[in-house]
């Protein structure tokens, strides 16, 4: 019997800072337990990119809130194929590039952005509640304000250094140091913002991945996974 009733599927919220493991714990977990699996950072990236696109400057918080629900963005819920399309284009790549990396966290600060993704979060998960086995959300703010109610609820992290080597791995640079610092300043614009901050709610399990191989920390989420659903 699931967590959440018989009839509904299990949510598992995990939160942390870029480079803490969050997307590859996700989808190894989903794919593990046969569960959907919902990146909201993509959304806040596809937003930020139609701005770039759009030639909404991104700083203007009022530019931004007047022009976040002109664009369509579209999430793909299948572990091993997540997409995510903005007015029917498949923008998977452009979202990770450096622009969108820059500003993102300047979006993400505006509230009505964040009202808008987060009422299209909860209707995913709604969704994947309904039509199947569950879904794995991760996020920033994923613990605290999406999904506060689910019955796994994990935060991850890692050292500063491990991060940067993570984070410089996936992206294709050598500039650790670099990336390290860009690292930080997502953390501080991340943590400090008023409306939905990063931040570690004391009902969530923080995990911290700095010693461990993805392997592991997927088989420890999992068995987080396996123990709410016996409840």
């Amino acid at each position: 019997m699931s967590a959440q009733g018989s009839t509904e599927g299990i949510v598992i919220a995990i939160d942390g800072p870029s480079g803490s493991g969050k997307s590859s714990t996700s989808k190894g977990v989903a794919k593990a337990r046969d569960l959907r699996y919902l990146d909201t950072g993509a959304m806040y990236r596809a937003l930020t990119w139609w701005m770039l696109e759009n030639g909404v400057d991104v700083h203007d918080a009022a530019a931004v809130a007047a022009s976040v629900e002109r664009p369509v963005i579209t999430m793909g819920t299948d572990p091993s194929a997540p997409t995510v399309t903005v007015d029917g284009r498949d923008v998977a790549a452009e979202i990770r590039g450096k622009d969108v990396t820059d500003n993102v966290s300047a979006v993400s600060a505006v509230p009505e952005a964040r009202d808008l993704l987060v009422r299209t979060q909860r209707e995913i998960i709604a969704a994947a509640r309904a039509e199947s086995a569950g879904i794995v959300v991760e996020g920033r703010d994923i613990t605290t304000v999406v999904a506060p109610d689910a019955p796994v609820k994990l935060f991850l992290t890692a050292s500063a250094e491990a991060r940067a080597h993570r984070r410089s791995r996936e992206v294709r640079t050598g500039d650790v140091a670099g990336t390290q610092a860009d690292l930080a300043r997502r953390d501080r614009l991340d943590s400090s913002r008023a409306h939905s901050p990063l931040t570690r709610t004391d009902s969530a399990t923080e995990l911290d991945t700095t010693g461990l191989t993805l392997d592991e920390v997927i088989a420890l989420v999992v068995k987080l996974v396996d123990e709410a659903r016996d409840r």
